[in-house]
C-alpha cells in the first residue's frame, strides 16, 4: 500500500530530514518524503494512519487532511 500525505510547516532539507526520520521509525518498505509531501509504501495494516500523524508531530509537523 502506498499512502500519500501532506505536510504543513516544511521549509527545508532540515525539515525534510527530520520528518524521515519520524517515519523510518515505522518501518515502512519505502519513504520519499520532500518539502511539504511524503510518500510512504508499507504493508496493508502494518502502520496506521494515527501512526503516520503521529511520526509527523514529533518531527515538528502536521498532516493536512485528507491523504490519499
Amino acid at each position: 500500500m502506498i499512502k500519500e500525505i501532506k505536510i504543513n510547516g516544511m521549509s527545508c532539507a532540515h525539515c525534510v530530514a527530520a520528518v524521515e526520520k519520524e517515519l523510518n521509525k515505522l518501518n515502512p518498505e519505502k519513504l520519499n518524503v520532500r518539502i511539504g509531501s511524503a510518500a510512504i509504501e508499507y504493508e496493508n495494516g502494518s502502520i496506521t494512519d494515527e501512526e503516520i500523524n503521529l511520526a509527523v508531530k514529533e518531527a515538528g509537523f502536521e498532516v493536512i487532511e485528507p491523504g490519499n
